[in-house]
């Protein structure tokens, strides 16, 4: 199956190379977008710069461990976490769930299953159609978000009067997301509304960026929402 841009996109956290590389391979055939991470250092570098719908997280690492790095992690961001271990005593899956982590996989597990509790915890954390609002843009061609304003036309965007410097492809990117206020877009939508060349590595970078001028708090956004599975939407929160 072909991992498409608006796919689920997994960070798999794990030392073993042979395991890392056998996930990445499984989840891809089975419809995901996979980057990977040898130990939390290189996860934490990915989750600078990239948007996930789940990450897939050993206990033992070198340096820092899957658990002391859920429970850092959970300080600044609510992406959901499978984590696996080879221990099996039930305190240590005490401990891991009460870092915050989803889920929790014993060693060794079966592909199949780790695919079956990948989905579930998606499903929980998807919301609803219902849940999405579908307000139109404003009709006097602004769009109003927090203490946000932003003029499509002009693609200027100021908070309380005063105006937040964007580059191009952020405006590009807010005005796509403003148009369609409370609407979930895809990444290939939002591709193709910044700009044919950017892809949507890109699209996750420049929200990211967005996210840093417009939300009080980027790990936990706000008004720029994650989507999981979906996209991305802006909502007056």
């Amino acid at each position: 199956m072909d991992a498409g841009p608006d796919k689920p996109h997994i960070l798999v956290v794990d030392d073993d190379t042979r395991l890392r590389e056998l996930l990445k391979t499984f989840l891809s055939r089975n419809g995901f977008r996979v980057s990977t991470a040898k130990h939390a250092a290189e996860a934490r570098q990915h989750l600078e710069a990239l948007d996930f719908d789940l990450i897939v997280l050993d206990v033992m690492m070198p340096g820092q461990t899957g658990l002391d790095f859920a429970t850092e992690l959970r300080k600044t961001n609510d992406v959901p976490i499978l984590m696996l271990t080879a221990m099996g005593d039930p305190k240590d899956r005490i401990a891991g769930l009460e870092t915050g982590v989803d889920d929790y996989l014993g060693k060794p597990f079966e592909a199949r299953e780790l695919l079956l509790r990948i989905q579930s915890v998606l499903r929980r954390g998807r919301p609803s159609a219902a849940a999405v609002a579908e307000t139109p843009a404003a009709a006097d061609g602004k769009v109003t978000f927090g203490p946000f304003e932003f003029a499509l036309d002009l693609g200027e965007l100021t908070q309380k009067g005063k105006r937040v410097a964007l580059t191009d492809a952020e405006i590009a990117l807010l005005r796509a997301l403003a148009t369609q206020l409370g609407q979930v877009l895809g990444r290939e939508t939002l591709s193709k509304s910044v700009g044919s060349d950017v892809n949507e590595r890109a699209i996750d970078v420049q929200v990211t960026r967005l996210r840093r001028k417009i939300e009080p708090d980027p790990g936990f956004p706000r008004y720029l929402r994650t989507v999981r599975g979906q996209g991305y939407r802006l909502v007056d929160a």
